[in-house]
């Protein structure tokens, strides 16, 4: 028996047992993290030092590299460390800065997705009110609005998973740590308080995810009434590298959080734990770059 007092680690879920296969689960996290440290590391100092990508697209996108790689950065480096050490255990602090880091930066990511939305939109449906909604000032409150909201849902969340008593032991079934794994070890009631901040969140989720679906039937709309063939292939440029990202969040995110029960096991919770955690940060640039011949442009001319 334990309680959140007595309680000094957790035990985290491994990947493999033998040492050779933690060595290979290390080897591919440590490949898939440089991937991204290089990929979104480059799409910033593109960003910072192209004059010409001096733009609201592009300053949100460079907020969003920078949430890739603060949220792969609090997830994989343990989980490697542990695989390289042979061992499970991750300190109470640490779990719950994990827990605070990881609900930051998913949480803001998707705020940041929705003000994206909001920009792709105005470019493209309202492009001769463009420099008014979207002036320097505008940009920089609406990113500081979805980092900030960001951190209260994280807030929130992290206080109130950490005040409830936990007693059915210190194992989680989750290569990191996770809201609804420490949840399973509480053996009080007062979890109900997590069920009514989820329900809140849930409803914000919902609504930026209604206004996403709404500004892209708008932006769709007004793309095939362009009577230009080049015009509807830079409008589409423009947006579908955004819609890809949101795609694959969302697609990975709800699954995750809103499949039934009778669907969960401890293998199908990691490899949607890792589509949803390690897969975008990676990923993201990819998309980002592949379409949009300005950000390739200033990519070549870094390198």
């Amino acid at each position: 028996m334990y309680n959140s007092s007595s309680l000094n680690e957790f035990l985290l879920l491994v990947f493999a047992d033998t040492r050779e296969l933690q060595l290979l689960h290390f080897s591919l996290f440590l490949g898939i993290y440089l991937a991204a440290l290089l990929a979104n590391g480059l799409i910033i100092t593109a960003v910072a030092c192209d004059h010409r990508l001096h733009t609201p697209m592009y300053f949100f996108l460079l907020n969003l590299a920078l949430l890739d790689l603060a949220s792969i950065s609090s997830m994989i480096p343990k989980s490697m460390a542990n695989s390289l050490r042979d061992t499970r255990a991750i300190s109470y602090s640490a779990c719950a800065a994990q827990i605070f880091l990881i609900a930051f930066f998913l949480s803001t990511e998707y705020s940041l997705l929705t003000v994206m939305a909001y920009d792709r939109y105005v470019a493209i449906c309202r492009p001769l009110h463009y420099g008014t909604l979207m002036g320097t000032r505008a940009c920089v409150r609406m990113a500081a609005a979805a980092w900030a909201s960001g951190f209260l849902n994280a807030l929130l969340h992290t206080a109130n998973t950490f005040s409830i008593p936990l007693c059915q032991g210190n194992v989680l079934d989750q290569f990191f740590c996770e809201i609804p794994h420490v949840l399973k070890l509480s053996c009080s009631h007062s979890y109900l308080r997590e069920v009514g901040l989820n329900v809140v969140s849930a409803c914000l989720f919902l609504g930026c995810f209604v206004f996403i679906v709404l500004s892209y039937v708008q932006i769709f709309r007004a793309v095939l009434r362009m009577p230009s063939e080049q015009g509807r292939h830079k409008a589409f440029s423009m947006c579908l590298p955004h819609l890809a990202v949101v795609s694959l969040f969302l697609s990975s995110g709800m699954f995750t959080y809103m499949k039934p029960p009778s669907m969960s096991s401890p293998a199908l919770d990691l490899v949607v734990a890792v589509l949803y955690s390690v897969v975008p940060p990676a990923v993201n640039p990819l998309l980002y770059s592949m379409r949009n011949k300005e950000l390739k442009n200033a990519l070549r001319k870094l390198i």
